[in-house]
């Protein structure tokens, strides 16, 4: 039997409503429970190796025979060491703190009542997702750590990979008695699982997507469940003069540039459109010379491209689909400003993701961080660090750039809420 003919025994909405009650459970356990599910998960991870390499190799030739661009094909593909990296990403978020249960300092008022409040899950996340079976685990032990269950939603290049995964996370779960409802994938890649899933405001407390923004918009479009959405946004980099006036700093710039493009083009905190002050200009060859040669692909404006047209970098005009747009590849649009406040608005008009200054000017600095509005703005530092690892997360869920709930990086804190706890001694309101 098919993994298809399997999940068809089973409705998406049955999913939920197991995930509901597994809920109940999940949000009482004691960290130590949930420490040693995550441990042991780690280790089903390793037992099962073959089987889910076997399985992935499966989708593997299927993507390659449906002509998957090649970058859909690495990120779906596992191996040996990247499975054993993701036990390890399981072992570091069982060493998260845990916010369950965290209480506020309790206030007793005039009528006589205490009050404080206590940190919750959420209670059941439905997380969309395209191409990564890594995501699988990733999500499952956010989810088991921050207490809630999950409904996973892979695509259908990944079916056979997430079947063998949810095998390995449902023997960890059993090993400690937890309900392997807590962790569930829709293994049928139909479009309308994914809709029955969006449509689950009775059962489903927040769908999370991760993907493309087509992925985003139709789930914004048709969920009647609160969607968080993240992961997408166009990533930029202003580069003031005041870094260009020495040697030392253009190096540094460049080096910074280029890990903000090239250390992983795909990733959504990659650096799409590089803003350059007027005054550095002359900074821009060996920018452009370094990125080029470390295979990035540069569309100029007018006014840039004269300047590397003049020093011999290569690089193509950019048209006007080269800005505010997502890369997710080598491909990076550059665009000269009159200064700061050209490049405030141009930011306003197009980010809201991740964005940076890179100047040697404090006032201009601050400016920077007070103006911008997106989920993580920096200076000095390549957007790559817009991530939950880097920023001390230990891990991360999605990357929100919404304002409500949460923003930035999600980690086990995002993935859950508070309740307000009253105390009294029959106390009644006059």
């Amino acid at each position: 039997m098919t993994a298809a003919q399997t999940s068809s025994l089973i409705s998406v909405r049955q999913l939920a409503e197991q995930a509901r009650t597994a809920a109940r459970i999940l949000r009482t356990l004691p960290t130590a429970r949930k420490v040693a599910a995550l441990h042991a998960l780690a280790g089903a991870l390793q037992r099962h190796q073959t089987a889910i390499l076997e399985a992935n190799a499966a989708d593997v030739a299927a993507a390659e025979a449906a002509g998957l661009s090649v970058p859909l094909v690495a990120r779906l593909r596992l191996s040996a060491e990247s499975l054993q990296a993701i036990a390890l990403d399981v072992k570091a978020v069982a060493a998260l703190p845990d916010p369950v249960g965290e209480r506020s300092p309790a206030q007793t008022l005039p009528s006589g009542i205490r009050v404080s409040t206590r940190r919750v899950p959420l209670g059941v996340l439905g997380v969309i997702y395209e191409s990564r079976p890594n995501v699988t685990v990733d999500v499952a032990a956010l989810a088991l750590m921050s207490g809630n269950a999950v409904v996973l939603r892979g695509g259908k290049e990944t079916v056979h990979s997430n079947a063998a995964l949810e095998t390995a996370i449902h023997e960890a779960l059993a090993a400690e008695a937890i309900p392997p409802a807590a962790v569930q994938v829709i293994r049928d890649p139909a479009r309308e699982r994914m809709l029955e899933l969006l449509r689950l405001d009775d059962l489903v407390d927040a769908i999370i997507p991760r993907g493309g923004a087509a992925l985003h918009r139709f789930c914004v479009e048709h969920a009647t469940v609160p969607v968080i959405v993240g992961g997408i946004g166009v990533v930029h980099l202003y580069l003031d003069a005041s870094f260009t006036a020495l040697e030392a700093d253009v190096t540094r710039a460049a080096a910074l540039i280029r890990n903000a493009k090239l250390q992983k083009p795909s990733a959504c905190n990659a650096l799409d459109t590089l803003l350059l002050s007027r005054e550095a200009l002359g900074a821009l060859p060996r920018l452009a010379a370094d990125l080029v040669a470390n295979g990035a692909e540069l569309r100029a404006d007018p006014e840039s491209f004269l300047v590397l047209q003049q020093a011999g970098v290569p690089a193509q005009v950019a048209t006007a689909a080269d800005f505010g747009h997502e890369f997710l590849s080598p491909a990076l649009s550059l665009k000269v400003v009159g200064g700061l406040d050209e490049a405030l608005d141009w930011i306003a008009a197009h980010g809201n993701h991740t964005d940076v200054i890179l100047t040697r000017d404090p006032a201009q600095a601050e400016r920077f961080l007070q103006e911008v509005d997106s989920a993580a703005v920096m200076v000095n530092a390549s957007p790559r660090f817009n991530d939950g690892g880097q920023l001390g997360l230990g891990a991360e869920v999605a990357i929100s750039t919404q304002k409500l709930h949460a923003r930035g990086p999600m980690g086990l804190r995002e993935l859950t809420t508070t309740k307000w706890v009253v105390e009294g001694d029959g106390h009644i309101r006059a």
